[in-house]
C-alpha cells in the first residue's frame, strides 16, 4: 500500500459515507440499529475490549486524553477514540499515543465495499467500528471511547463500559439534541448503563438532577466529580481544564475500586505529560511564543465563553482569527468577543463553512475592528503580519478553523 492509495481510500470514505462534520444534520444517523448490524458483521469486536465511555458537551477530548496519559503511565496499553481529527484521519484511533496504522485503515476501508446492502453506515458509524476492531486486534487493556454527538442515540452507545463519565451539559447541536438544557441532558444521560458507575462533572443542579434520576433508574452508582479537591495541574492549558481534571480523578478512583493499579505518581506524571503521551493538540495549544500564538477548538457558546474569558485575562493586544460553520448562532458569539482585539474573520474551507460576508451586518453592529478573508490561512498571515512580539494571535471558533491552520503551519514549527 502506498501513501497515495491510503489517501485515495480515505477520500473515497469521505465521499461515500455521509459525514456530519462535512455535511451537517443530513448526515446524522441517530439510533443503534445500523451500528448493531455493522458490529455483528465484523464479529462484535466491541465485546472484546474493556471500554470507558466519555460524554458531555465540552471537555470530552481533554478528559479522555488526560485519562489515557495517566493509564499509560501506569503501564497499561490504551486505545483512544476521539473525533473529529484535525489533520489526518488516523488521529481518531490511537494506541498509546500512536496514530492508527494507515495500512489497517486502508484494508478496513476495502471491507466497507463488501458490506451487505442493508447496512449503509454513516462516516462516524464506520470510524466507530474501525476503532473497535483496531483496539481488539491491538489487545488494548482499556479503550477510551469518546461520544460523537449526544449520547443516547450515538453509535458509540453500543458499548458496555466498565465506567462512564459526562463532563458537563451545555447548549450545542440544538438542531439535533433539543433546544433546552433539559432536553440535551436527557440525551447525554442516555450513555448511563445498568449498574455501571457514572461520573458527572457539572455544577448545574438542574442538569445534575436529570443525570441522578437516570442513574437511579439504571441502579448505576453516581459520583459527583465537582466534590473532588485537588491542586494537580495538567500540561493541557486553559483554566477550564481544572474541571476536567476532577472528572479524570473521579474516573481513576472508580478504576482503582475495580482493582486496577494506578499510583499517585502515575496520576501526577500522566496529567503533566498528556501532549507527550497522547499527541493531543487543539485545546489552548501554544503554537509559537514570538509572537504568542494560541489555537483552541472550543466552538459552542459555553466553550467560547471559557476561551474568551481566558483571553481577556492576558494583558496583551490580540489579533483574533475566527471562522464558523453554517449552524453556528453567530449573534450569540458577538456579545462575548474578547476586548482589546482586532478580528480576522475567515471562511473554513469545508462545504459547511460560512463566509463572513453572510454575517457582516452582525460584525458592523458589534462595532469591532475587523477584516474578512476567503480562507483561514489568508486571515492568519494577515494577523501575523500585523502582530508585534508584544501582542498575540488567537485562532479558533471551529474545529475546522484550527485543523486548517495546523495543517498549513504545524510542520513549520521549529
Amino acid at each position: 500500500m502506498t501513501n497515495q492509495q491510503y489517501q485515495e481510500a480515505v477520500e473515497w470514505l469521505f465521499v461515500q459515507a455521509p459525514n456530519y462534520q462535512i455535511d451537517g444534520e443530513k448526515a446524522y444517523k441517530p439510533g443503534l440499529e445500523n451500528i448493531t448490524r455493522l458490529c455483528a458483521f465484523f464479529g462484535n469486536p466491541e465485546e472484546k475490549i474493556k471500554c470507558i465511555h466519555i460524554g458531555g458537551t465540552n471537555g470530552k477530548g481533554s478528559t479522555s486524553n488526560m485519562l489515557a496519559s495517566v493509564l499509560q503511565e501506569a503501564g497499561y496499553t490504551v486505545g483512544l477514540y476521539n473525533s473529529p481529527h484535525l489533520i489526518d484521519f488516523t488521529e481518531r484511533i490511537k494506541v498509546n499515543g500512536e496514530n492508527g496504522d494507515k495500512k489497517f485503515v486502508y484494508n478496513f476501508i476495502q471491507k466497507l465495499k463488501t458490506l451487505p446492502e442493508d447496512i449503509q453506515p454513516s462516516f462516524f458509524e464506520f470510524t466507530t467500528i474501525m476503532a473497535f476492531e483496531y483496539f481488539a486486534q491491538k489487545k488494548v487493556d482499556f479503550a477510551i471511547i469518546e461520544v460523537g454527538l449526544g449520547g443516547r442515540l450515538d453509535s458509540t452507545n453500543i458499548i458496555k463500559p466498565i465506567v462512564s463519565a459526562i463532563t458537563n451539559v451545555q447548549l450545542d447541536h440544538q438542531n439535533i439534541l433539543g433546544n433546552t438544557i433539559q432536553e440535551i441532558a436527557f440525551e447525554k444521560a442516555g450513555i448511563i448503563k445498568p449498574e455501571t458507575p457514572i461520573i458527572f462533572g457539572d455544577e448545574n443542579e438542574l442538569v445534575k438532577n436529570i443525570i441522578i434520576a437516570k442513574a437511579e433508574k439504571e441502579n448505576a452508582p453516581f459520583i459527583d466529580a465537582t466534590l473532588f479537591e485537588t491542586e494537580l495541574k495538567s500540561d493541557l492549558k486553559g483554566n477550564y481544564q481544572q474541571k476536567n481534571i476532577k472528572v479524570v480523578l473521579a474516573l481513576i478512583d472508580e478504576l482503582k475500586k475495580q482493582n486496577f493499579n494506578i499510583s499517585d505518581e502515575n496520576i501526577k506524571t500522566g496529567l503533566i505529560k498528556v501532549h507527550q503521551n497522547t499527541g493531543f493538540i487543539g485545546r489552548w495549544f501554544e503554537f509559537s511564543q514570538n509572537p504568542l500564538t494560541i489555537c483552541d477548538t472550543g466552538h459552542n457558546q459555553a466553550g467560547l465563553e471559557y476561551v474568551f474569558s481566558q483571553l481577556n485575562s492576558i494583558p496583551k493586544r490580540k489579533h483574533i482569527v475566527l471562522g464558523f460553520v453554517n449552524d453556528k448562532k453567530i449573534d450569540d458569539v458577538m456579545s462575548i468577543l474578547p476586548e482589546n482585539s482586532e478580528f480576522y474573520f475567515a471562511k473554513p474551507s469545508i462545504e459547511r463553512g460560512r463566509h463572513p460576508l453572510d454575517y457582516e451586518v452582525l460584525l458592523k453592529n458589534s462595532k469591532i475592528f475587523y477584516k474578512i478573508f476567503d480562507s483561514v490561512q489568508e486571515a492568519y498571515l494577515s494577523a501575523k503580519q500585523k502582530c508585534t512580539n508584544e501582542e498575540m494571535i488567537f485562532i479558533g471558533g471551529s474545529n475546522f478553523v484550527v485543523g486548517e491552520f495546523l495543517e498549513k503551519n504545524l510542520t513549520d514549527i521549529k
